[in-house]
């Protein structure tokens, strides 16, 4: 019925999110509101680790990729989960830093970081910079000499798979602002010059192809290409790579009618061909690290909202205006990315008509979806849009002013703030 597993209805016909009714919620902390299951984080979390033990005999690391929803408390629960970290920023980083991570688990990623960046992540002693490209390479070096440390790295490879999915969330490609190419012969002279770098040691390989991936032949190509590039460099260099990252990008459900395959079959195929590929190769086989972020999150997310205006317009269409909208979650405007809406309070009935769901921001852009399947809804109605954990409160603006909300997390029946509403006072507080 529901897009992810822990959404259910109750006796009184509201929707739950983890045995919690939402509109108690919303009474509670108001609207717009974002929840996240706290548990279902946990238990993907662990299907993840179990992957990793199960294919690899526990040689690799699952690391979660913050950038899809970072705040204090998620760092907690990935290092009480046992999970390294996928960081993008020195945001972030400083983030995971404040929660207790360890450093060590850390990949540090971007392609244009800054020298402000790179000395704290230097300084920090990060288990895995990904270099995107030499002049990062060479201004780590440096500062990594006038520090006195050895920074430990991974370069960022372009494997050259397509991943099927919107040109914005596509980055194994060679037309792309991330990595290395390995056709051009540039992502061989790194590795030579990152061998001869005296502050530099390199532990490994990285690449990612994309993101929202369906289909499981385009992790197997990239493993294939990656471990022919390990054996390339451990034949012509006499260097052996360690370590491979292969990234994150699997799907998930957001439409009854999409149909993800287990993360666990992904798992299952793509060590068949790490394992066959080393062998034939003659290499050993790698520790292993992968970054899923989209599919730990969003499932365990919704966001809920209050209805204002019901705009009837004949044989034309029907909007549903909500007190939220792009500045909550712009990823339709961005990448028209399709979602299920349930009126929270009506959880029971059935979606009798299609309306669009608009948002408050003085954009006609700004929508949360079109002919979307709704119970009828009318002002007052409360409003869940699912699979909302990952890249909506990450992606979240104050545009219009408008303060964002806040993050609930619910647990065993409980509920609790991880993230506080933003007040008209946080809007000013850096104005002079």
């Amino acid at each position: 019925m529901f897009v992810s597993e822990n959404l259910s209805v109750n006796e009184k016909g509201n929707l739950t999110i983890g045995g919690v009714d939402t509109i108690n919620l919303t009474k509670e902390y108001g609207t717009p509101l974002y929840v996240m299951d706290e548990e279902l984080i946990r238990r993907n979390c662990r299907s993840f680790k179990s992957s990793i033990e199960k294919f690899y005999g526990g040689n690799g690391l699952v690391c979660y990729a913050s950038k899809a929803f970072c705040c204090t408390e998620m760092c907690r629960v990935m290092k009480d989960e046992g999970i390294g970290l996928d960081v993008v920023s020195i945001g972030e980083l400083y983030t995971a830093i404040k929660a207790g991570f360890d450093c060590d688990k850390i990949c540090f990623h971007g392609n244009n970081k800054t020298d402000e960046e790179i000395a704290f992540a230097v300084e920090n002693k990060i288990g895995h910079i990904i270099v995107d490209n030499i002049p990062e390479l060479e201004r780590l070096n440096t500062i990594a000499k006038e520090k006195g440390i050895v920074a430990k790295i991974m370069f960022r490879i372009k494997p050259g798979i397509d991943a099927h999915t919107h040109n914005f969330i596509r980055t194994g490609q060679i037309d792309s602002k991330f990595g290395f190419a390995l056709e051009t012969g540039e992502a061989f002279e790194a590795v030579k010059k990152a061998i001869s770098s005296e502050n530099i040691v390199l532990r490994g390989l990285h690449c990612h192809i994309g993101s929202q991936i369906f289909d499981i032949d385009p992790f197997e190509s990239a493993a294939e290409v990656m471990l022919g590039f390990i054996a390339k460099i451990k034949n012509e260099l006499g260097f052996e790579v360690k370590e491979l990252n292969l990234g994150g990008g699997f799907g998930i459900k957001y439409l009854n009618s999409d149909d993800p395959v287990p993360y666990e079959t992904y798992m299952e195929r793509v060590s068949e061909k790490v394992h066959k590929m080393c062998d034939e190769l003659g290499i050993n086989l790698p520790f292993i690290i992968i970054e899923p972020g989209r599919s730990i999150a969003a499932p365990a997310g919704i966001t809920l909202y209050t209805v204002g205006a019901r705009k009837e317009i004949p044989n034309i269409r029907t909007y549903i205006s909500i007190d939220g909208g792009m500045c909550d979650n712009p990823r339709y405007i961005l990448y028209q990315s399709e979602y299920e809406a349930i009126v929270a309070n009506k959880a029971s009935e059935e979606r009798s008509e299609k309306v669009t769901i608009a948002g408050k921001c003085c954009e006609s852009g700004d929508l949360i979806g079109e002919n979307m399947p709704l119970q009828h809804a009318d002002s007052g109605d409360i409003i869940a849009v699912c699979a909302t954990g990952a890249y909506n409160y990450s992606m979240s603006s104050n545009y219009n002013r408008i303060p964002k909300p806040p993050v609930v997390f619910v647990k065993n029946g409980e509920s609790r703030v991880v993230v506080k509403r933003e007040t008209l006072d946080d809007i000013i507080r850096n104005d002079l």
